[in-house]
């Protein structure tokens, strides 16, 4: 999913879009700041990445399953999920339909 994401970052940054990738680890190891660090500049992630070690934003907004996509409007109303890989056509659908909207 990161190809797609940094894509869509490139795409549409300029013109409103903001991606936030949230790392929420599924094994210990996964936790150390400083592995997160890392793994953003290895796979040249150009957004913003939080560290979710207590899953605070993984049970907030009731995800179940790695990767999952979620599309919030400004209004902080979530207006579309994915989970799991593909379907990505229809994510940057709803990515240009939100941007056209303004949300």
């Amino acid at each position: 999913m990161i190809p797609q994401l940094r894509a869509w970052h490139d795409e549409y940054e300029k013109a409103g879009l903001t991606i936030v990738g949230v790392h929420t680890p599924e094994f210990f190891w996964e936790k150390p700041y400083e592995k997160v660090v890392a793994a953003v500049k290895k796979f040249g992630v150009r957004y913003a990445v939080v560290q979710d070690n207590d899953w605070a934003i993984w049970e907030r907004f009731g995800i179940r399953a790695w990767p999952t996509a979620i599309l919030v409007d400004k209004k902080g109303v979530i207006r579309y999920r994915r989970i799991g890989e593909g379907g990505y056509e229809e994510t940057e659908a709803v990515i240009r339909r939100l941007l056209e909207e303004g949300g």
